[in-house]
């Protein structure tokens, strides 16, 4: 107890930091995943073997690797990228791989009836993709979404290998000035296990009320 209260103004900016990563990379995720799923089911076959390819890749290569050569390769090229934007880029870049599958799968949930109805009464394809699709396609992807945000809340200790200071971080530094690394990490494990349980307890909220339409 005497480490948190001794190094609480640490962790608090450490926990700023996490959650601003995990938020800000699952929003940006989730805006490029769904243009990634758009494109998987696109009729235009560039489209969807470019999105192929990123999920490939993204998928397919640790998130550890992503994050080096996002901030220690791209100033070879000429791009150069301050710690926190290479974090988030990356993880970005990863979710959004990730979030297109399940936003995808979300989507080839919903009966073919339902195009089949929109269309039989001359409803255009993105209005009955927005009205009619969409939302039962999310409900549908809510339950994986929801388990990838938690997921990428805990990727952000990874941000720690470009000096980001997140949680992880702190913990390594709280270590090295008292050398009780024991305490130090389960101190942190714990606040990571708290916001993630929260979110959680909110995935668990808010799939029971978009179900309440349902029922």
């Amino acid at each position: 107890m005497d480490m948190l209260v001794n190094s609480f103004p640490m962790v608090l900016r450490g926990l700023s930091v996490t959650l601003l990563l995990g938020v800000v990379s699952f929003v940006l995720g989730s805006v490029l995943g769904a243009l990634v799923a758009l494109a998987r089911i696109s009729d235009f076959q560039i489209l969807r073997g470019a999105a192929i390819a990123f999920v490939s890749v993204f998928r397919g290569t640790p998130l550890l690797i992503q994050i080096m050569i996002i901030y220690f390769g791209l100033p070879q090229l000429g791009v150069q990228l301050t710690p926190i934007p290479s974090a988030i880029l990356a993880l970005s870049l990863f979710g959004a791989a990730y979030l297109s599958e399940n936003f995808r799968g979300g989507i080839l949930g919903v009966d073919n009836g339902q195009w089949e109805a929109a269309s039989s009464i001359g409803m255009p394809y993105w209005r009955t993709f927005r009205r009619i699709v969409f939302p039962q396609a999310i409900r549908v992807a809510t339950p994986a979404v929801g388990g990838r945000f938690i997921a990428l809340m805990k990727d952000t200790s990874l941000a720690s290998v470009v000096t980001v200071v997140e949680l992880t971080r702190v913990a390594e530094s709280i270590g090295n000035s008292n050398f009780r690394y024991m305490e130090a990490f389960l101190m942190i494990g714990a606040i990571y296990w708290i916001i993630n349980s929260l979110l959680s307890v909110g995935q668990g909220i808010l799939e029971k009320r978009m179900g309440k339409a349902y029922v």
